[in-house]
């Protein structure tokens, strides 16, 4: 099983998001940048795949040369490859970005064959657009399932058709279950790879890389590929930072004038 996640470098969650002067970038300064959450449960998943049943998991990213630092930590929890599309850091659109990602897969795939399975995650931490993951696999002509919280891979069935009866029986196609939530229960897709999924996280629980999978990840050899896809029709115009909430506590008082005070905002509630 050969598997491809696409992952994406972004701030660190909970972090401080400040807005840069020009008011369409963020302010990097003082960030630290992770794995995008959906992703890091896609790489666990991908790797947990080819643990049970053999194959090589790939990793490729989109950024600029800083976003090596995701690709071997992909390396440290399992995965064998890095493919780094190289950009200059600023922010593409997701349609710039789909073709960039669809121009690499073809380029990899004509160099060492078509990806089984090729892995998003759901939505990206940071812009959340929901589209990069449906236009890759709409421009490669596969099939595609978004908020995915289990895969199951079927076993071949059916006949390879040969010239002659003495070729015997082959393995047919490859098929594959895909389970996503829904308001009440579950959504259950079944289809033949290769094809092309968007992960949700929790679909596992990603595991915590080991020393050895870290000096392991020092020697991996990222491929970087140079590409200049045409920008989309889309455009950023403005970031907006919601203003902050600030919550006060109040001390009632203490011990029997406390009571009191707490008896008094009981009342007021109506809860007496």
């Amino acid at each position: 099983m050969r598997i491809l996640c696409c992952i994406k470098r972004v701030p660190a969650p909970g972090a401080k998001i400040n807005v840069a002067a020009d008011g369409c970038s963020v302010d990097a300064a003082h960030l630290g940048f992770t794995t995008s959450p959906h992703e890091e449960c896609a790489v666990e998943e991908a790797v947990q795949i080819t643990e049970r049943g053999g194959g090589e998991v790939t990793v490729l990213t989109l950024g600029s040369v800083e976003a090596g630092e995701q690709l071997r930590y992909a390396a440290s929890v399992g995965a064998h490859h890095g493919v780094l599309v190289a950009s200059d850091g600023s922010s593409w659109d997701p349609q710039r970005t789909a073709r960039a990602l669809t121009t690499a897969i073809e380029s990899l795939e004509a160099d060492s064959g078509t990806f089984d399975l090729i892995l998003f995650g759901n939505e990206s931490a940071d812009s959340g657009g929901f589209q990069v993951g449906v236009r890759v696999a709409c421009a490669l002509g596969r099939a595609i399932v978004n908020g995915v919280k289990g895969i199951e891979l079927l076993e071949r069935k059916g006949e390879v058709e040969g010239k002659g009866q003495s070729e015997g029986k082959g393995e047919g196609e490859a098929r594959l279950r895909a389970r996503r939530e829904i308001e009440g229960g579950f959504e259950v897709y079944e289809f033949g790879l290769p094809a092309v999924l968007g992960i949700k996280e929790g679909i596992n629980l990603p595991r915590y890389p080991t020393m050895r999978g870290r000096l392991a990840s020092k020697k991996l050899q990222i491929t970087t590929l140079e590409l200049d896809c045409v920008a989309g029709g889309q455009k950023l115009r403005r970031l907006h930072r919601p203003a902050e909430t600030v919550s006060e506590t109040s001390i009632l008082g203490q011990g029997d004038t406390g009571v009191a005070a707490a008896v008094d905002v009981i009342e007021g509630l109506g809860l007496m």
